[in-house]
């Protein structure tokens, strides 16, 4: 059985690791550099954010990998380093995490909307072919779908996943709160929606992150449990809502303000926790913390 999935098994909830755009920038990312670049210029500063998290107890880590696909890649000349890019960027995750650990390698949508005509599914599949074998030969253990608007682009990449590689799937998506009070990604669907969806589809975890801090994703948490009880879900919340302070975005939620809504999650059965943009090594060392009071 796939690691990932017998970690689920055994435990009752995982911790999975934070933000990593806002730690590169941190540690000297310049705005508009391309992150992925860094697996080949910057291996070291790359190890330092996973073994970060790493180090404050996540049980597993990304890939420095989000924008990794072939569409992403080309904008910055790189895409005929696709595959050599993502397997880097699993290889110094795994050796951050070390063999126990977990290694979810980051795949975030191509930024061409399908609906639009901007695209076709084939090029869209073919744009992450060498993403998830790169993934996989570096040494993660799942593919982490995530961030995604559109059901029919995280389907794509899922099926790209089953057809090329032994890897789980986790499907994650962002959503937005509607002057109606309910929860819609930006091509509108809502939580229950993609819950449906995405099992039918056969993704192994579903989730929502990033978008909000973790109070709003409660709710967001509770609906796709309610559409699709026994799936295992993740959840990785923004630090806050982000605001501008002077040329750089802040995100005001403190660790400690974060894990005030872990026992919510808890109780509604949320089998991976974790942190999105703005999120550090002290929110995930903190949500490991709760994890263990709550498991007695």
């Amino acid at each position: 059985m796939n690691k990932l999935l017998e970690h689920l098994k055994k435990k009752p909830v995982l911790i999975s690791d934070g933000a990593w755009g806002t730690q590169l920038q941190a540690k000297g990312l310049p705005a508009g550099e391309c992150p992925e670049r860094w697996n080949l210029t910057h291996r070291d500063v790359v190890y330092s954010v996973a073994k970060g998290y790493a180090d404050a107890g996540a049980d597993m880590v990304e890939t420095n990998s989000f924008g990794g696909s072939v569409i992403k890649l080309k904008s910055y000349g790189l895409d005929d380093q696709t595959f050599e890019i993502n397997r880097l960027a699993a290889e110094i995750s795994r050796e951050a995490i070390g063999p126990e650990g977990i290694v979810l390698g980051s795949i975030g949508p191509t930024g061409k909307i399908l609906l639009m005509g901007e695209i076709t599914p084939e090029e869209i599949y073919e744009a992450f072919v060498p993403q998830v074998k790169g993934l996989e030969i570096g040494g993660a253990d799942a593919a982490m779908i995530e961030t995604m608007m559109d059901i029919e682009e995280a389907k794509i990449a899922l099926r790209a996943v089953r057809d090329h590689t032994q890897m789980a799937a986790i499907c994650s998506f962002t959503f937005d709160k509607t002057g109606m009070d309910e929860y819609r990604t930006m091509m509108g669907f809502s939580p229950a929606d993609v819950a449906k969806a995405m099992v039918e589809a056969g993704a192994d975890v579903i989730g929502a992150n990033c978008g909000h801090g973790m109070e709003q994703m409660v709710p967001i948490a509770r609906e796709l449990k309610e559409n699709v009880p026994d799936m295992p879900l993740l959840i990785q919340a923004n630090a806050g809502e982000p605001h501008i302070h002077g040329d750089k975005t802040v995100f005001p939620e403190t660790p400690e303000e974060t894990v005030k809504y872990v026992p919510m999650l808890y109780e509604i059965g949320v089998k991976i926790i974790g942190g999105c943009c703005g999120t550090t090594p002290d929110h995930i060392r903190e949500i490991r913390k709760k994890i263990q009071e709550l498991n007695g």
